[in-house]
């Protein structure tokens, strides 16, 4: 895992390129150290600068970039792992290329020297990285199918900048820092920001699945990839389960292949507990697993994840914490590695597990993306719950429906968010773009045009968060409603927000994440199966739990999902209340928010009346961003 910065300055109309500078080079790799502390790399030719900071897990010899090809015509810096690798390499070799390192970066210059840009689509891998084609005078900059790895870029006044991190581009101060109010509308809803949108109007995010090709004064974006929503799988149970395990085993095992130590999560869940499991059938000893146990039994999954250490007799390490408060000093350092304002509270925990992991492995593998691939989280049945209702029932009967139950139950009661029923009565009148837009966001239209000043509602001129969902939701063309939420989750909810959050507080650590729910190949597999393998009898994930019966406890697989979650709404009533009310006040002077709707939510989760502990997080982490990166727009 590794951190990758550049510029590229290209061809004007009537004059030659800029020569590109070393020191803007270094200056953007020295904001990314944390990506990569046991290297460096720096290349300057002509127009084009690239840099790289290594974190050494395969080849850690030979391995440093930047990887050239035999006569120096290509160049590249890469941030990721290929696992086919090996199966690459032989196919080259017997091409007639001659490789000089073991290193899987070398694989990329070659395979594109032999096919051109398409190449990306034989990887099998995570990645971000860049090209450069001394020939051609191009830059090819591209991401992984899924977003396991960022990739930011900014290009104006005749050059293209790309970094890991938003922040390496910053590094050139000549950046323009003005708010994209889409990006900030986004957030207020999401908790993060959809690519292709940053925070900033011109730092682009690439979308997962695409790369860019700089060339002839020109930048163009190529799609490679998309998921695979074709006929559904109508094999049997049985048969299902059986594919299922063949497709995860060889994930996993693809994966672990290190120089270094490498390990896994194990947080007593379906899904880490599942890849230690299938870790146990390839390890030569035994797999290392890092756990985190928190003091409030509702937080701790601990003695779950304990019992699948002892069946696999891994050489297990947890660390009790005390669930505290996170003091401003921590949150600052967190808003700082992850780049834009980021409001999921669960990064907390994160970077303090990846913190634990360090201590005794490099290379971690985790069970991110279970839940988005094969349907885990609660929302999804209460979508599918609805959307049957829809279809049986007129809209007119829904509406007396909805009507005599909101007597019982008003709209909007405060109580935990998956299961408000006010919010499921509310999708019930909707249709089911709308219904899925309304079960992921926060902040929601027309609500959230009180929270802005009147200057931004011009400037948003009617747009609506439900925009960035539909776009996705539109192109799915399933006739399985699951598949079609989970075609937008995997589009937008996990590479922008849980990938992003686990790279970042990860390499915040130097520690490199594999996720072997998020082979490309078992995602696609897990898209094609039928609603009623993902969640059958009340249960989601019905077909991985099926499949893993034989390796893991019942208690295991099928206790109630506990997700990675700490005490916000006491935190913010208690030892966060007061730099809370700060940063309230704080960001409504600075011209995008209203002061007293804000203040509103703070006096009625102060008090007890309501449970606002979500919008008041993410107007915190928005305030805390602004002032970790100086920005006053």
């Amino acid at each position: 895992m590794c951190g990758i910065a550049g510029v590229f300055h290209m061809e004007g109309r009537d004059e030659p390129p800029a020569e590109a500078t070393r020191s803007l080079v270094q200056a953007m790799a020295d904001r990314l150290i944390h990506r990569g502390p046991d290297a460096e790399g720096i290349f300057v030719d002509g127009p084009v600068g690239l840099g790289h900071r290594r974190l050494s897990i395969i080849d850690v010899a030979g391995g440093d970039q930047p990887i050239f090809n035999r006569d120096r015509s290509l160049c590249v810096v890469f941030n990721g792992e290929i696992y086919n690798h090996r199966e690459l390499r032989r196919w080259l070799e017997s091409a007639g290329y001659v490789f000089k390192t073991s290193s899987d970066t070398e694989v990329l210059v070659h395979a594109y020297e032999h096919e051109g840009p398409r190449f990306v689509e034989r990887l099998r891998g995570m990645f971000a990285f860049a090209l450069w084609d001394r020939r051609r005078r191009r830059l090819m900059i591209a991401r992984d199918r899924l977003g396991k790895k960022p990739l930011y870029y900014a290009h104006a006044g005749g050059r293209l900048l790309f970094a890991s991190e938003l922040k390496a581009i910053l590094a050139d101060r000549t950046v323009d820092t003005s708010i994209d109010v889409k990006a900030l509308s986004d957030y207020l809803s999401f908790l993060c920001i959809l690519a292709p949108r940053t925070i900033f109007q011109q730092v682009k995010k690439l979308r997962p699945g695409h790369y860019l090709l700089a060339e002839g004064g020109r930048v163009t974006e190529h799609g490679y990839w998309d998921l695979d929503l074709g006929r559904l799988d109508q094999r049997s149970p049985k048969d299902l389960e059986a594919a299922l395990l063949h497709e995860l085993n060889d994930a996993v095992q693809c994966r672990l292949e290190s120089e270094v130590p490498l390990g896994a999560f194990l947080s007593g869940g379906v899904d880490s507990s599942s890849v230690v499991a299938l870790m146990a059938r390839h390890a030569s000893g035994p797999v290392r697993t890092a756990n985190i146990g928190f003091d409030v039994p509702e937080f701790d999954e601990s003695a779950y994840a304990e019992q699948v250490a002892r069946r696999y007799e891994t050489k297990h390490h947890t660390e009790r914490v005390k669930v505290d408060a996170a003091s401003e000093d921590e949150l600052e350092r967190l808003v700082w590695h992850l780049d834009e304002p980021f409001a999921d509270p669960s990064a907390i925990p994160t970077g303090r597990v990846s913190g634990i992991a360090r201590k005794v492995v490099t290379v971690a593998l985790s069970g991110d993306g279970g839940d988005e691939v094969f349907a885990g989280y609660r929302r999804y049945r209460v979508d599918m719950l609805t959307d049957r209702v829809r279809r049986v029932l007129p809209e007119a009967v829904r509406s007396r429906l909805i009507g005599a139950l909101g007597q019982v139950w008003p709209r909007g009661v405060d109580v935990p968010r998956p299961l408000r029923l006010g919010n499921a009565l509310e999708e019930l009148a909707l249709d089911s773009r709308l219904a899925h837009y309304h079960s992921v966001s926060y902040f929601r239209e027309p609500a959230k045009d009180a929270f802005f000043t009147e200057d931004v509602r011009k400037k948003l001129n009617g747009y609506s968060s439900f925009e960035a969902l539909s776009e996705h939701w539109d192109k799915a063309a399933s006739p399985d409603p699951l598949a079609r939420m989970l075609y937008v989750d995997l589009k937008t909810y996990l590479p922008d927000r849980m990938n992003m959050k686990v790279d970042k507080m990860a390499m915040m650590h130097g520690l490199e994440v594999r996720s072997p729910f998020l082979d490309h190949h078992l995602v696609n597999f897990g898209l094609r199966l039928p609603a009623r393998v993902k969640i059958r009898d009340g249960e989601g994930k019905w077909l991985l739990k099926k499949a893993m019966e034989p390796y893991l406890p019942n208690d295991v697989l099928y206790r109630p999902k506990q997700g990675f979650e700490i005490p916000l709404a006491a935190w913010l009533r208690g030892p966060l209340a007061e730099p809370l009310e700060a940063a309230l006040e704080a960001l409504g002077r600075r011209g995008h928010l209203e002061p007293a709707p804000m203040r509103q939510l703070f006096e009625e989760h102060r008090s007890g009346r309501a449970d606002h502990a979500d919008k008041l997080w993410i107007l915190y982490m928005l305030e805390l961003w602004h002032r970790v990166f100086r920005v006053d727009g």
